[in-house]
């Protein structure tokens, strides 16, 4: 299928993170409209850019995405009157290597989370690994932004 994302995720050593010099953030709000084991369905406010995204089910690393640039104005409309949960964080887009790693620090309910994702073209692809990055969490639902969205990390036990 051709929109396919694959893309692993991992924990990161906010220590180590914090210390080293990086690129500005850009600030996130994630609204969710639909949210079943199927499907996810998200409209995204990322800077000035709005986002209409519909992600398919996981198959371990991979899953079915189809992203839509929409006007931002409307997305935060459509957030504010459709979204049944949402999360708030900001997204540092960092080269390393050859690959870009997204690393994003949760606000809000999410508090105290820190994450960094990097899409790959092949599950089994090799990438170089930061000197932050910590336990992988790839696969663990739980660590999902839509699961975040409803089960916040500051709840957690």
């Amino acid at each position: 299928m051709k929109n396919t994302e694959t893309e692993r995720k991992f924990l990161v050593d906010r220590k180590k993170w914090l210390t080293m010099s990086k690129p500005s953030c850009i600030p996130y709000i994630q609204g969710y409209l639909s949210i079943d084991e199927d499907k996810v369905v998200r409209i995204r406010v990322a800077g000035e850019k709005g986002f209409l995204t519909i992600k398919g089910k996981s198959e371990t690393f991979s899953h079915p995405e189809f992203e839509y640039v929409i006007p931002a104005d409307e997305a935060g409309e459509l957030i504010q009157l459709y979204a049944i949960s949402r999360i708030e964080k900001v997204r540092t887009r960092i080269q390393i290597g050859k690959h870009v790693w997204e690393v994003d620090e949760f606000h809000g309910d999410n508090e105290g989370l820190l994450m960094a994702e990097i899409e790959l073209e092949d599950p089994e692809e090799l990438f170089d690994k930061p000197v932050w990055l910590g336990a992988e969490v790839t696969g663990d639902k739980r660590y999902y932004n839509a699961y975040l969205s409803i089960h916040p990390y500051k709840t957690w036990q």
